[in-house]
C-alpha cells in the first residue's frame, strides 16, 4: 500500500518551505537543533491528513498550510517532551534530540515548539483551528499521565486502554483532519465528522504502533520495547485476561522487576503470541478502520476520498 502523497505533492512541497521558516530561530544553538529535526522528519502522516481532509471539503488556502504546519509543531514538540520522559536514544532510528542535546535542551526545544504553534495561529486570528489543536493537546497529556498511573499496578482494563489511546494519539489525527475540514468550510458539522474521522484512524494506527513491538522486523523500534517501558498495550491487556492465574503473575513479575532482561522479555511475547493476543488486537484494529472508512463513506466520492481510505489503509498495512 502506498501513500496517497500524488493527490497532495505540490502542497507537500509548499509546506516543506512553510513548516521549516514556521520553526526557524535565531539563536544558533535553536537552529541547529530545528534544523536536524526538520531533516528526520517521519512520513508526515498528518500533514497529510490535514491537506486530504481540506481538499475532500474545498480548496486548499494559507490557513491550510498554518494548519499542517502547527499540527506538526505540536507533534514534534510532544516527542520532545516524550523522549525526555522515557528516556529514549532513538528516533526513528536516528539518534534523538535528547540523546545528542540532553534533557534540558529538549525540554526547552519542546516549549519553543508550543510557543511558536501559538503565535503560528494567533497572528493570523485562526482561533478555531488552535482551538481544535490545543484541546488535543490537552488530551494528549491526560493520555499520558493516565498511561503513568495505570502503569504503576499494571492492572487496565480493555476500556481504560481506549481512553489513553483515543487520547494520547488518535485526538491529534482527529485534531489534523477537522482542522484542514475546518480550513476550507468554516462548517462545524463537517469539522465534527472528520474529527470522529480521524479519531477511530488515530486509534487503528496506534494499535497497529502496539503490534509492532510483537514484531521481528526492523522498524527503528527495539521488540519488546514497550514491555521493558511498563506500558500495557492490547495484545497484552488481552493475554493477562486469558492466561491462567501463575502465568499471569510471572507476566506481571517479568515486566514490573526484569523487563530488562532480554529472555524474560522473550517468554512475554511468546505468550502473548500463544494465547492469541496479536489476533485480537489486529482485530480490533480493524473494527476502528471500517468504522472511520463508514465515516468517510458519508461524503461524496472523489479522488481525495479515495486518498484518506488510501491513507487508512497504509497506517494498518505498514511495515514499519
Amino acid at each position: 500500500m502506498k501513500l496517497p502523497v500524488d493527490l497532495i505533492e505540490e502542497e507537500l512541497k509548499t509546506f516543506e518551505v512553510k513548516f521549516k521558516n514556521a520553526v526557524s530561530s535565531q539563536a544558533p544553538m535553536l537552529d541547529r537543533i530545528m534544523r536536524y529535526i526538520v531533516k528526520r522528519k517521519g512520513k508526515q502522516l498528518r500533514p497529510m491528513f490535514v491537506f486530504l481532509s481540506a481538499k475532500l471539503c474545498g480548496q486548499v488556502n494559507e490557513s491550510t498550510y498554518r494548519a499542517a504546519s502547527l499540527v506538526e509543531v505540536l507533534h514534534t514538540a510532544t516527542l520532545m517532551h516524550d523522549d525526555v520522559v522515557d528516556d529514549s536514544m532513538e528516533r526513528r532510528g536516528f539518534f534523538s534530540v535528547y540523546a545528542l542535546w540532553k534533557a534540558k535542551a529538549t525540554v526547552l526545544i519542546g516549549d519553543y515548539l508550543l510557543a511558536k504553534g501559538l503565535l503560528l495561529s494567533l497572528d493570523h486570528n485562526d482561533y478555531q483551528v488552535l482551538h481544535i489543536l490545543s484541546d488535543a493537546v490537552r488530551k494528549m497529556s491526560e493520555g499520558e499521565l493516565l498511561q503513568l498511573e495505570k502503569a504503576r499496578s499494571l492492572n487496565l482494563k480493555e476500556d481504560i486502554y481506549y481512553d489513553i489511546i483515543r487520547n494520547k494519539t488518535a485526538s491529534l489525527v482527529a485534531s489534523a483532519c477537522g482542522a484542514g475540514a475546518w480550513s476550507t468550510t468554516n462548517d462545524t458539522s463537517i469539522t465534527e465528522r472528520m474529527k470522529l474521522f480521524g479519531e477511530n484512524a488515530g486509534m487503528a494506527f496506534q494499535i497497529k504502533d502496539d503490534l509492532f513491538d510483537y514484531s521481528n522486523d526492523n522498524i527503528g523500534k527495539p521488540t519488546g520495547n514497550d514491555i521493558k517501558e511498563k506500558k500495557l498495550t492490547l495484545p497484552l491487556i488481552y493475554t493477562l485476561n486469558k492466561v491462567d492465574s501463575g502465568t499471569k503473575r510471572k507476566i506481571i513479575y517479568i515486566i514490573k522487576n526484569e523487563n530488562k532482561k532480554k529472555e524474560k522479555v522473550r517468554f512475554v511475547i511468546d505468550k502473548v503470541i500463544e494465547a492469541g493476543g496479536i489476533n485480537y488486537a489486529t482485530q480490533k484494529m480493524n473494527e476502528f478502520k471500517q468504522k472511520s472508512i463508514e465515516i468517510l463513506h458519508g461524503f461524496q466520492e472523489n479522488e481525495y476520498r479515495n486518498g484518506l481510505e488510501n491513507l487508512v489503509n497504509f497506517v494498518t498495512d505498514r511495515k514499519y
